[in-house]
């Protein structure tokens, strides 16, 4: 169990909610959009051949979210990436609770003013329903990794849920939380 102190949940309960209450107009504090769950995912490619590739991308993706990877299997063959149905294609974490908290401050305020040549987060993301997805080309942005401890770059994709009906809500509800959206 994650103990750590949690700002970001803090700022949620005690600015975010007011503000979205006010913006939206909600009577009710259960209406407000709040954040589900957080999915990365991480593709690993050669690595499905290669076993201790596999475990090194294992390891840097459970020092990345505190929480072990679950390894996803290719669901049908495909000649032309050399996939067979069966094979580890990849790796996948889903973040509730604390650890997502912890998580989502971490990229706020830590990983994406770490991004190379950053200049906002992509506000055109959303999937039409309130989740917002976004992709790292490395993992070396993530103070855990070191770029002399890792044998390959690696990127990776990250799904914020939310319970937000709408892309406008889930904008305001990231906007709040202080993420860097693209003016």
């Amino acid at each position: 169990m994650v103990t750590q102190y949690i700002p970001l949940k803090e700022k949620y309960e005690k600015e975010v909610v007011p503000k979205l209450m006010k913006e939206f107009n909600y009577r009710n504090i259960n209406q407000v959009p709040r954040i589900e769950k957080i999915v990365i995912n991480m593709g690993i490619g050669e690595g499905s051949r290669n076993a201790d590739l596999l475990n090194k991308h294992l390891k840097e993706l459970a020092a990345i979210t505190g929480q072990k990877p679950v390894i996803t299997k290719a669901k049908k063959s495909i000649s032309n990436f050399k996939i067979r149905k069966g094979m580890n294609v990849g790796l996948k974490v889903t973040l509730r609770g604390l650890r997502m908290w912890n998580f989502l401050y971490k990229i706020a305020n830590i990983v994406l003013p770490k991004v190379r040549d950053f200049r906002g987060l992509n506000p055109n993301s959303f999937d039409g329903h309130g989740n917002y997805s976004f992709g790292l080309t490395e993992q070396f942005v993530f103070p855990e990794i070191t770029p002399d401890q890792s044998p390959k770059t690696q990127g990776m994709d990250i799904v914020i849920v939310t319970t937000a009906k709408t892309d406008a809500e889930a904008f305001k509800l990231l906007e709040f939380l202080g993420f860097p959206f693209k003016r």
